[in-house]
């Protein structure tokens, strides 16, 4: 329902104040008319306001109307002030216009008010909207002025076919030109630092000629010698007299330049190489240091085009690498050889992360590669120190066992020269029984074959070769061990006991260092039971565990392990033996390590000791990847 219109009546004749509310309301203007006769009510009403209608009488008792449309100019000029009188002269009426009446009415022709009233009321209205158009307008350029300070951005429209310039506030303070000047190319040009003027001046005829959107950044040299730079983007418009316009933005980027060339400075203090990738994984940023160790320019070295730089033994395995990372949206990392600008090549340690947005998809990505060449050669050569020193170890746990490997070589020999001593006597009898001699040489063949078999694994503990990765069955390297050492155990009385579970995987290793660290476990487990009185048993179990490993136990009932002195046993050059070196079990947990397992010892219950560890099951994959740069070898 609409709201009644609200008429304040300046009438001391209150007949005629209800003939003008019927006549309005006849109209279909419905009223709400508040009638006053002096002017302290007037004043009343207007300071109170809410009024959207004066109609007053010229004449009044104790002032005149002209007195009350002045005072309602003051108060409420918006309000539409008509005079409705029967006395309204034609100067009055012309002086009553000028000081700001709407209209007059003669109420002798009232028919003219209703239509007086709507025109009033209409224009009211239209004012009220102008006004606020002009107000919001106001509004929004003294916000964009604002905002342009503050961002400094400029604006500007160009027509090239009158060279007519328009610059907001922001332009002419950016360029420092006072708001009286008038823009022009050649003042533009003015400014524009010698080093850019002809590349500016060119993009500018250019976009006269084609009458296309055109981007160009370049510096502006000022008066008192400052450099600025600015970055102008502009859009071409055509207008409808076919000619074009343009409008565009010149921002100041000074700020945001001095902070990137304050970012690019500390990236090139960094002794990495640094680099930027999009999301799809082709480069868009190289550091300074990359370009200058590679010898590439920036342009080589962009997209894909980094590529040539990497040794080409190692580019299949980073390439395949760095796509896994660029599918699965995960952290990259790679070893592998860089050429620097001389063809030298080194080996660097390659990361990169993703970035991500707040929804989860990755803007890009933030990469470096790190020189390591220093550290791999440092650790090849503390890998062959260490095969160097597993090496005397094993000899020396070899040359300890002596009495034992010859006395094994030994049954094999003898049981040779005693079959063959029964094949000639079947051979020299007078009727000579070859079918019991073939038998008995086939027994010679037997122990012979024996015998080479264990001088050969004797043979390849003393031997000093290069570490080979290959598929090992755990148990049966437990089992050719337990052999190799099965006399030392008969001569000391002890029992060897077994429990190696069936289903144990192969693993990838090396088979000569893992059946070292369980000679020298079983070897250690032999010297703790030599003097000890009673039950002198030896346990040795494998089994799968939960978490696809493979776990080693060597037990004995020995002496245990030394008081208050455990946590050290591990030590290098801890020893508790009078002639040992102290390096055996360091050397067997490197070993073990170096295959990702763990070695560690626990005493038994009522004595002896226990010594596990485990191999990863998994090691197959891990080992291969290994095997194809140097790796750590403790």
């Amino acid at each position: 329902m609409r709201r009644p219109l609200r008429i304040l009546s300046i009438e001391d004749d209150p007949k005629d104040t209800k003939l003008i509310q019927d006549l309005l309301e006849t109209d279909g203007l419905v009223c709400e008319v508040m009638r006053v006769d002096s002017q302290a009510a007037v004043l009343a009403w207007v300071e109170q306001g809410g009024i959207d209608l004066i109609l007053a009488d010229y004449t009044l008792p104790s002032f005149d109307g002209i007195s009350a449309l002045k005072f309602a100019m003051k108060a409420c000029p918006d309000v539409p002030f008509i005079f409705v009188s029967g006395t309204l002269g034609e100067e009055v009426a012309i002086e009553a216009l000028k000081i700001g009446a709407t209209d007059y009415v003669l109420k002798t022709r009232l028919s003219r008010l209703v239509p007086s009233v709507q025109r009033a009321l209409r224009e009211a209205t239209q004012r009220a909207e102008r006004r606020r158009a002009e107000e919001s307008l106001r509004q929004s350029e003294t916000y964009l002025a604002e905002a342009q300070r503050l961002s400094h951005t400029g604006s500007f429209g160009w027509r090239p076919s009158t060279g007519e310039i328009i610059w907001s506030e922001e332009t002419f303070r950016i360029f420092q030109y006072d708001q009286t000047t008038i823009p022009t190319v050649g003042l533009v040009l003015q400014r524009v630092h010698p080093d850019d003027a002809a590349r500016v001046k060119q993009t500018i005829e250019r976009a006269s000629r084609d009458g296309k959107n055109f981007e160009h950044e370049y510096r502006l040299l000022m008066p008192d010698g400052f450099v600025k730079y600015v970055h102008v983007v502009a859009h071409a418009l055509s207008l409808e007299s076919g000619s074009i316009e343009f409008a565009g933005a010149v921002m100041d980027v000074t700020a945001a330049k001095e902070a990137a060339d304050k970012v690019r400075l500390i990236i090139d203090t960094v002794p990495g190489l640094l680099w930027t990738a999009r999301p799809d994984g082709a480069v868009d940023f190289i550091s300074q240091r990359w370009l200058e160790y590679t010898g590439m320019t920036l342009e080589q070295g962009l997209g894909w085009g980094w590529e040539s730089a990497y040794h080409s033994d190692d580019l299949e395995q980073i390439l395949a690498t760095w796509r896994a990372a660029l599918a699965e949206g995960k952290p990259y990392e790679a070893e592998a050889r860089l050429r620097s600008f001389d063809g030298e090549y080194r080996w660097f340690l390659c990361r990169a992360c993703p970035l991500f947005d707040h929804s989860g998809h990755i803007l890009g990505w933030y990469g470096s590669a790190t020189d390591i060449h220093d550290r791999k050669q440092a650790e090849e050569g503390l890998r062959q120190a260490q095969a160097a020193l597993a090496h005397v170890s094993r000899v020396t746990t070899m040359g300890e066992l002596t009495a034992s490997l010859a006395h094994e070589v030994n049954q094999p020999i003898t049981a040779a020269v005693t079959g063959a001593s029964t094949c000639l006597r079947w051979l020299t009898r007078d009727h000579p029984d070859v079918e019991r001699a073939r038998e008995a040489a086939s027994s010679i063949v037997k122990d012979a074959t024996r015998a080479a078999d264990l001088v050969s694994r004797i043979r390849l503990h003393f031997k000093k070769g290069t570490l080979k990765r290959e598929l090992v069955d755990v148990n049966e390297a437990i089992r050719e061990m337990i052999t190799l050492l099965d006399s030392e155990a008969t001569r000391y009385s002890i029992l060897v006991r077994t429990e190696l579970a069936a289903d144990l995987p192969q693993i990838m290793g090396d088979r000569l260092e893992l059946q070292q660290v369980t000679m020298n476990l079983i070897a250690n487990s032999i010297d703790a039971l030599k003097d000890v009185d009673g039950t002198r048993e030896i346990a040795i179990k494998s089994r799968r565990t939960e978490n696809e490993q493979i776990e080693i136990c060597i037990s004995d009932t020995g002496i245990g392990l030394p008081p208050r002195q455990a946590d050290q046993i591990f030590n290098p050059f801890f020893t508790t033996k009078p002639h040992g070196t102290g390096m055996g079990l360091r050397i067997s947990r490197s070993i073990i390590e170096s295959h990702g397992g763990r070695l560690w010892a626990v005493d038994n219950s009522p004595r002896g000791a226990s010594f596990y560890f485990t191999l990863p099951a998994e090691a197959e994959d891990r080992n291969d990847a290994r095997s194809r740069s140097p790796s750590v070898r403790h």
